[in-house]
């Protein structure tokens, strides 16, 4: 497309949409109502409200050094021999899924560098080639793409992914020196933004025409970009950044075509045993469930998009494992928000050599297994004590702190029943009839 015409297509429609005002009372009371505002979304992979999958590079620990993580007996789901990519849970890197164009760390230019210049139709084949010698046609499993190096919305390049709007306005001025510098921004939005949509939104409906029946979604969103303070709040609120809501809604088209959502939970150091942690994973928690329920996968509203957050057993950047609090922070806050479960991932350097393995171990023997064994247990019995079997537990007050136990009465106190499709009622112990259900 010619940019004279891209900067028509760009006046036209450079008018964004509105929502409601971010970090309102209102808007978090819209929160709370637009969960429940179609059915939860079913259980994935087994049978349970609440699951914990492992998406760490482990197989070096039974194979090379016979130090075995016994996963299986704390119910954590994973794939066959520990394998990173499997049928279970699989996981596709920058380099691993297409021509995914960026910028190496060097400033080196891959696959074109920037979305615009990248070759889509290159790309594509190359995808499907690629899924049909990784997954199986059955294939069931989690699948993630994991494309962090740009973000499809301008706005949201900051940092070192300013480089990729700096490159974008050289692109025009190169084409088009006489142009205002305003002109230029505007028409390097445009193109970048047209760009990375096609790139993204064409990749899932590549990869969900080729394996249907995966659980098909990017890392890391929709993002909140809360890990520091607000300017305007005097301590840390864990509200996601001015706009992220905006910044969503903009993004609805990725939400249609994703049918599994997989934000990021990973906690930093700072925030090692400390309450801010609750607050971080529950307002990014809090924004993808509200996507997963306001634009399900293919706008079907018969159920929402399951999301399944990102954790890490150790704090970023480092091989420090969390403790029975932070844990709680992160995976419990998950299972008491309604997440549909957790992946846990990791580097290489978890299992690099025999005695990290050995601390792996003991870790999920001692700390991580039996906490994951209660937690998953603790779901199920509400969702069959509260919900007859057939809907997942929710918080009643989303931001009241209040985890999932062992207490019947603690149930019934603190949380509600968010009822699968098909489901009705305050326990979810009615069916609904199909006729009822094609009215919804």
């Amino acid at each position: 497309m010619e940019l004279s015409l891209l900067l028509l297509v760009f006046l036209i429609s450079s008018l964004r949409c509105t929502s409601l005002p971010q970090n309102s009372p209102q808007a978090d009371a819209f929160i709370g109502t637009s969960l429940q505002a179609v059915a939860a979304a079913h259980p994935i992979l087994q049978n349970q409200p609440f699951i914990l999958v492992w998406n760490m590079p482990t197989a070096n620990c039974p194979q090379r050094y016979n130090i075995h993580l016994d996963l299986g007996d704390f119910h954590i789901v994973e794939n066959k021999k520990e394998r990173f990519q499997g049928q279970e849970m699989t996981i596709f890197y920058r380099d691993h899924l297409g021509k995914y164009p960026y910028l190496s760390r060097n400033g080196k230019k891959v696959n074109g560098g920037l979305p615009q210049l990248g070759d889509l139709a290159a790309h594509l084949s190359l995808t499907v080639t690629q899924l049909s010698d990784l997954l199986r046609p059955d294939f069931r499993g989690l699948a993630v793409i994991d494309w962090e190096e740009w973000r499809p919305l301008w706005e949201t390049n900051f940092g070192s992914k300013m480089e990729y709007r700096r490159l974008s306005k050289l692109l025009v001025k190169q084409e088009q020196p006489d142009l205002s510098e305003q002109t230029v921004t505007s028409l390097a939005r445009q193109m970048f933004e047209e760009s990375a949509r096609k790139f993204m939104e064409e990749t899932l409906q590549s990869a969900v025409r080729e394996r249907p029946k995966g659980f098909w979604g990017f890392y890391g969103f929709p993002a909140c970009f809360n890990k520091n303070k607000r300017k305007t709040d005097k301590t840390y609120t864990g509200r996601c950044l001015r706009g992220t809501r905006q910044q969503s809604d903009e993004l609805s088209w990725l939400w249609a075509k994703s049918s599994a959502l997989y934000p990021s939970i990973y906690l930093p150091q700072k925030l090692a045993g400390s309450a801010d942690a609750a607050l971080m994973v529950r307002h990014r928690l809090l924004e993808a469930l509200r996507v997963a329920s306001r634009w399900p996968y293919h706008n079907n509203t018969s159920h929402a998009t399951p999301v399944l957050p990102y954790a890490r057993l150790a704090f970023t950047h480092s091989l420090t494992f969390l403790s029975k609090m932070d844990l709680e922070h992160t995976l419990g806050e998950s299972a008491s928000l309604g997440a549909a479960g957790v992946i846990l991932w990791g580097e290489l350097k978890f299992a690099k050599n025999k005695k990290q393995c050995i601390l792996l171990r003991d870790y999920i023997h001692n700390v991580l297994g039996p906490f994951v064994r209660s937690l998953r247990s603790d779901a199920e019995r509400c969702s069959l004590q509260l919900c007859h079997g057939n809907g997942r537990c929710t918080r009643r007050h989303l931001g009241s702190g209040h985890r999932l136990s062992d207490s019947s009465k603690h149930f019934q106190q603190h949380f509600m029943c968010h009822c699968y499709q098909g489901w009705t009622g305050q326990g979810c112990q009615d069916k609904k009839s199909e006729s009822r259900e094609e009215e919804d």
